[in-house]
C-alpha cells in the first residue's frame, strides 16, 4: 500500500475535513488492513483490548447517514432542519464510516477482577479508544484521506445495534465518516506550547 505521507506530516495536516467524496483514494482491503492494524496496535490498560469496530462501505455507509438524518428530523425545528440535512448529507457523500465501540463486558470483568481500580477502568477504556480513533484518522490521512469525527450516540445506538446486529455490550462512542478531501479544511489555531509544556531538567 502506498503511503502519501509521513506520520509527522499526517499529524500535522490532519484536520476536520467536511467536504468529502466517494471517488476512491485506496481500495477497501487496504482500509481494512490499516484498521485492523491500528486496532491490532492501539495499547490499551492491562491489554484489555476493549477498543470495538464496525466498518461501513458503500449502502452500508449511506444507510448510518440516513438513518441519522431520519432520526435528527423530529428533534430539530423544521426551519432549522435544512442546515442539519445538508450537514448530514455531506458525511453520506464519504465512502466509508468507522463506528467506535468499546466492550463494556470487558470493563465489567476486569473492575470485577481488580476491585482496588474499578473506578479507573472506564476511564482507561475512553482513553484507549482515543487513542484508537487518533491512530485510525492518522493512518487515513497517511492514506489520503479526509476524515472528520462525530457524536451521534446516542441518538442513533439502537437504530445501530439492530441494523449491524452490535452485541449488546459494545457502547457506541463515536463515528468517523472518511473520503477523498474535496477541499481545504479551516485553518487551526494554536495556543503557545511554552504555555502547555513544563520541562525540568
Amino acid at each position: 500500500m502506498v503511503i502519501a505521507k509521513t506520520f509527522e506530516n499526517a499529524l500535522k495536516e490532519r484536520r476536520s475535513f467536511y467536504a468529502i467524496g466517494k471517488e476512491p483514494v485506496i481500495n477497501d482491503t487496504e482500509i481494512q488492513a490499516i484498521i485492523a492494524d491500528a486496532v491490532k496496535y492501539t495499547p490499551s490498560a492491562f491489554n484489555s483490548q476493549s477498543s470495538r469496530v464496525i466498518v461501513l462501505f458503500g449502502a452500508q455507509h449511506d444507510t448510518l447517514w440516513d438513518m441519522t438524518k431520519e432520526t435528527l428530523r423530529p428533534l430539530v425545528p423544521a426551519d432549522k432542519f435544512a442546515a442539519t440535512e445538508e450537514k448530514i448529507n455531506g458525511f453520506k457523500n464519504g465512502s466509508g464510516t468507522v463506528l467506535y465501540f468499546e466492550d463494556q463486558d470487558t470493563v465489567t470483568t476486569l473492575q470485577k477482577a481488580y476491585p482496588l481500580y474499578k473506578d479507573n477502568f472506564p476511564i482507561w477504556s475512553l482513553e484507549s479508544s482515543g487513542m484508537l480513533q487518533s491512530n485510525v484518522w492518522m493512518m487515513l490521512e497517511a492514506a489520503g484521506f479526509g476524515a472528520n469525527l462525530q457524536h451521534y450516540n446516542p441518538l442513533i445506538d439502537e437504530k445501530v445495534r439492530e441494523k449491524w446486529n452490535v452485541p449488546a455490550g459494545w457502547k457506541l462512542l463515536a463515528e468517523m465518516p472518511f473520503g477523498k478531501p474535496l477541499g481545504k479544511p479551516d485553518e487551526k489555531t494554536f495556543l503557545p506550547v511554552e504555555d502547555r509544556i513544563r520541562i525540568y531538567k
